[in-house]
């Protein structure tokens, strides 16, 4: 006997009007997403529309924040790919309510309401804080190294500069003085009545980059001017000597040879990625919750360096919740005996490893960093050592959910504000994730 199948009529219309709700089952991330942002006060995004005067209507910000929203938990970054969803994927649609804005309508929302997404990462905090999802017991702080939206194959190197900037205005001199020859040949030729005025379009070209190559070296010589004050130089003091009897490897405010500058995303810098060699990046910072392993804090910083992101992030916590957390995990790169000295004064019980020597042993500490030695022996403890244990299933995992998951690996925007606030955006997305996750094993 054949077998029977289902009915399938694709050319079958419907014969009631269909709720697209109905096509995503209970429990759907875009519910969740839906009714979370439905809960926060967007009156930031709304007040950007109240000056504008008249104009075509606006879509709604609520529906833009959810779309945006849920296209960041799942994936979906590029403002295109979001605008084709849009058509496509029930979920979308269902957010959407069956509006259409266009991918630069999408792309627009999103730069001009970066500030206010960061503010939204801030209230999903508090509202897990109320809901018992945060209880700052225990924090774990974290980093890791984010693609920016730049090439390093559009970087280049302060002695490069020099060299092209030579280059280039020998190069203008030579066109210059082949017009001006061509000029008057044609004046001899046509009279003078020609207009024969007009700027080559290869010295234009070459005088534009040069311009470029200009201001990349001078946002270079004022960061390096900015790092040698903080090192306690002074301009005028290339004459004198360093350590005793040395001399100054370079001046006052000059970069080294090999400092480079990106020409498109001259806020990033060329970091190393551990197995994936050197990229354009940002290293971005979470603190997360032991409670849910909610994300309570996150930066961006352009240094490779972990060691100066500790209290930023502490003091990021104790804003939004009003209070610090009672336990810190960190690793090696956060260890320094200010960061140690400072958990001190502000009474969190810190856990931060010391860092091994290539071979494998304990670095013994400076006996004069008090706090470092403190926290050498502390950390020796079993005790000490269960506790900093549990930074391996804290603060990692948000970055492979982030990562991995999301597939949020590189930045659309450019600009270290316009990242930290992108970073927000990804934040608050993965904290979505994780609630909508454990209400469901609730």
């Amino acid at each position: 006997m054949p077998r029977e199948f289902r009915p399938y009529e694709p050319d079958q219309g419907l014969l009631l009007p269909p709720s697209l709700r109905d096509w995503l089952p209970e429990g759907h991330l875009a519910f969740f997403i839906s009714d979370a942002i439905d809960a926060m006060d967007l009156s930031a995004f709304e007040a950007r529309y109240r000056d504008e005067g008249p104009g075509n209507q606006a879509f709604d910000p609520r529906m833009m924040v959810k779309v945006l929203v849920y296209a960041y938990a799942t994936g979906t970054f590029s403002s295109r790919k979001v605008a084709a969803k849009l058509d496509e994927d029930v979920a979308f649609r269902v957010l959407a309510a069956d509006n259409f804005p266009a991918h630069r309508t999408i792309s627009d929302f999103r730069q001009r309401h970066l500030p206010e997404f960061q503010q939204l990462f801030v209230q999903l905090v508090q509202i897990a804080r109320e809901v018992g999802l945060v209880k700052l017991g225990t924090v774990a702080v974290d980093g890791s190294k984010l693609t920016a939206n730049a090439s390093k194959h559009k970087a280049m190197s302060y002695g490069r500069m020099q060299q092209e900037e030579k280059r280039l205005r020998q190069e203008i001199r030579d066109l210059t003085a082949r017009a001006r020859k061509t000029d008057a040949q044609e004046d001899k030729r046509y009279g003078k009545d020609r207009r024969g005025d007009e700027l080559p379009a290869e010295r234009v070209r070459r005088e534009d980059r040069l311009e470029t190559i200009r201001a990349a070296r001078q946002r270079l010589k004022a960061r390096q001017r900015e790092a040698d004050r903080c090192q306690g130089r002074e301009p005028g003091d290339q004459d004198r000597t360093g350590k005793p009897g040395k001399s100054f490897k370079r001046r006052f405010g000059e970069p080294e040879e090999k400092a480079q500058e990106n020409f498109t995303d001259p806020d990033s810098r060329i970091m190393k990625r551990g197995a994936s060699g050197y990229a354009q990046c940002y290293n971005v910072q979470i603190a997360v919750d032991e409670a849910a392993q909610i994300i309570v804090a996150a930066g961006v910083t352009q240094s490779a360096s972990d060691v100066h992101q500790l209290e930023p992030l502490l003091e990021q916590i104790q804003e939004t919740t009003g209070q610090y957390p009672d336990k810190t995990l960190a690793d090696a790169g956060y260890r320094s005996e200010s960061n140690l000295q400072m958990l001190e004064e502000k009474g969190i019980e810190g856990f931060v490893a010391m860092g091994r020597k290539p071979n494998g042993e304990s670095k013994p500490p400076d006996p004069e960093n008090e706090a470092t030695c403190r926290m050498a022996k502390k950390m020796k403890t079993p005790s000490a050592q269960n506790h900093y244990r549990k930074r391996k299933y804290l603060g990692e995992p948000p970055f492979a959910w982030i990562k991995s998951v999301m597939g949020f690996r590189r930045f659309s925007v450019r600009g270290v504000e316009k990242v930290t606030a992108e970073w927000s955006l990804a934040c608050l997305a993965a904290n979505l994730r994780r609630m909508n996750h454990l209400m469901e094993w609730t």
